[in-house]
């Protein structure tokens, strides 16, 4: 007989950790005060530069049959969804600007020649076209011959040609008088020139100046602003209706100041810029220019350009609160026919039973009225800001980080969080009458808003609500700018943000010594994201996990690579060996 007994199989040893991972023992005040492993994982791969809402996909290798499971980043621009993804965004983006800011020889690449196959496509195409054509003079039915030509289109795309063989607008475009205002000056006209890269300076000492500009454009003063706050000093006098139209064409604004400065300059000026918010929760324009101008003639431009909405007037509220216009589908044409602007039914006056005018009815009133006047008039302030810069100077530098500083925040975000002002009940009380303002604000032909004021949106259906439109421009977090952040004309770098990507891909690839399958065989692959309701989607934890594993493997292959460059130890870096664990 033995002294001791044997331990029990069901006996969980004192050093054993608890099984729902916190010591039970713990009072729950202390257990309370515990890290969730789960937020920690999202902060180690914060720091590691893993997307924390990666999109998990498989991928199905056609060759041998093997799939295995990707994850990749959510891509988003928004710090607050995805610091490593906007952070990464945010790096590209400087890659572009840097790399089309102060260029020396013109990028643009020639069309290549037309092949055969292509020549031969294109007068197929024209045969068919004659025969539709005959057909429709004869009264006979086209719908066949449109279905061919249509698949003859996708092929000459599919051929290697870009574009419609037709070219131009199916419909014609609606458009008043391009007369200038009486109170904007007018602006000389130069010749253009075929070039992109502006006038160059050459020095006593036989070196050549290429200047460029940095431009900061904002919106006139709607009231009196508060120092440091950022805040109207009274907000019963502040111009909340002008400010929230003029955040909503502000994008329009920007197109009407590029023509303007390209028919100024006389050249085909390139530009990268970026729309942020200024403290007063207005957005406004920082504009790297490639080439250089007199500062004299871009205020000119900034104070000459304008912008008119020419959309039905919104001075009288016809249905507000229970008052509201209803829907009634609309009956067929007789013959099984629907209505040519595709709507299934109309909203009606409730108490009267008429008709609202469709947007289309309710424009043409507006061209027939010789005495109409633009709903809004939309200018730049009086503020322009304009920098001359040399190429390689660290003030052109340090304009490439400001031009892309508040990428990753939202215009309605505080520019500033750790600013002791952010949560100032003014600056909150300034964030929700700019909302209410933009609220039952058109934001587009296709706004529901329109109803309010008895006309029907462009497109309507049922269900629609004035102070109830998902627009961009009406949420809290765009303060009614709906338009794209980076602006970048298409002769900056002659890239796409897609083709800066592959060279920042293609240039890891190369460091790490590893094929790029995608230009072997892109064919190769099969990919099929992952549904959220699949039993065997793996774990968000365990992709995170999986994330940071690989960064951590190419961290140190790339630290290896450099130490063997530079003739120096290798180092170690991975986690098992900062542990003493073996790998």
């Amino acid at each position: 007989m033995t002294d001791t007994l044997a331990p029990s199989p069901t006996d969980t040893p004192a050093t054993e950790p608890p099984p729902n991972g916190a010591d039970r023992t713990l009072p729950r005040l202390v257990r309370d005060t515990l890290p969730v492993a789960l937020d920690v994982a999202i902060e180690v791969a914060k720091l590691n530069g893993v997307c924390i809402r990666p999109i998990e996909m498989r991928r199905l290798d056609t060759h041998t049959g093997q799939s295995e499971p990707f994850d990749i980043p959510c891509g988003t621009t928004q710090e607050a969804k995805c610091p490593p993804c906007a952070k990464r965004n945010q790096q590209l983006r400087r890659a572009q600007c840097r790399e089309g800011w102060h260029l020396d020889h013109e990028p643009v690449a020639e069309p290549h020649p037309s092949t055969d196959d292509q020549k031969w496509l294109i007068e197929f195409r024209a045969d068919v076209e004659a025969k539709r054509d005959e057909a429709e003079r004869n009264g006979e039915e086209v719908a066949d011959w449109d279905e061919a030509i249509a698949g003859i289109d996708a092929e000459i795309n599919a051929a290697g040609m870009r574009g419609n063989v037709l070219g131009g607008r199916a419909a014609p475009k609606r458009s008043r008088s391009t007369r200038r205002r009486q109170d904007a000056p007018d602006l000389p006209k130069r010749a253009k020139q075929d070039t992109t890269l502006g006038r160059t300076f050459i020095a006593p000492d036989g070196r050549v100046y290429r200047p460029s500009l940095f431009v900061t454009l904002t919106l006139p003063s709607y009231g009196k602003i508060r120092s440091g706050l950022g805040v109207p000093a009274d907000p019963s006098t502040y111009d909340y209706a002008r400010a929230a139209r003029d955040a909503l064409h502000f994008s329009k604004l920007v197109d009407r100041f590029v023509q303007n400065l390209r028919r100024v300059a006389g050249y085909d000026v390139q530009y990268f810029a970026t729309v942020e918010p200024q403290k007063r929760l207005a957005p406004h324009l920082h504009m790297a220019i490639r080439g250089t101008m007199p500062r004299a003639e871009i205020k000119a431009i900034a104070a000459a350009t304008y912008h008119q909405v020419w959309w039905p007037s919104v001075d009288e509220v016809r249905f507000d609160g229970e008052h509201l216009p209803i829907w009634a589908e609309r009956a067929d044409l007789g013959d099984g026919a629907t209505y040519p602007d595709g709507q299934s039914g109309d909203y009606l006056d409730p108490a009267t039973g008429e008709l609202l005018p469709t947007w289309d009815e309710a424009l043409d009133q507006l061209d027939t009225d010789d005495e109409a006047e633009p709903l809004h008039v939309v200018r730049f302030g009086s503020q322009v800001d304009v920098q001359g810069l040399v190429a390689g100077s660290p003030d052109a530098h340090k304009r490439i980080g400001y031009l892309t500083k508040y990428l990753t925040k939202n215009l309605g975000d505080p520019l500033d969080p750790d600013d002791p002002t952010t949560e100032n009940p003014a600056r909150r009380d300034h964030a929700t009458r700019m909302v209410e303002a933009l609220r039952y604000e058109p934001c587009s032909p296709t706004c529901p808003n329109w109803l309010r004021y008895g006309i029907q949106p462009k497109g309507a259906k049922a269900g629609m609500l004035p102070g109830r439109c998902k627009g961009k421009a009406h949420k809290a977090e765009h303060l009614g700018y709906a338009g794209r952040r980076v602006l970048v004309s298409r002769k900056w770098s002659n890239k796409t943000l897609r083709e800066h990507k592959a060279d920042r891909r293609a240039w890891v690839l190369d460091m790490l010594g590893l094929p790029d399958e995608t230009v072997t065989d892109s064919h190769r692959y099969l990919w099929r994201p992952i549904s959220s309701k699949d039993p065997n989607r793996t774990p968000l934890a365990k992709r995170l996990l999986r994330g940071v594993a690989d960064r951590h493997r190419t961290k140190a292959r790339l630290a290896e690579l450099q130490a063997r460059a530079d003739g120096l130890p290798v180092p170690d870096l991975s986690a098992t060996a900062a542990l003493g664990v073996a790998a």
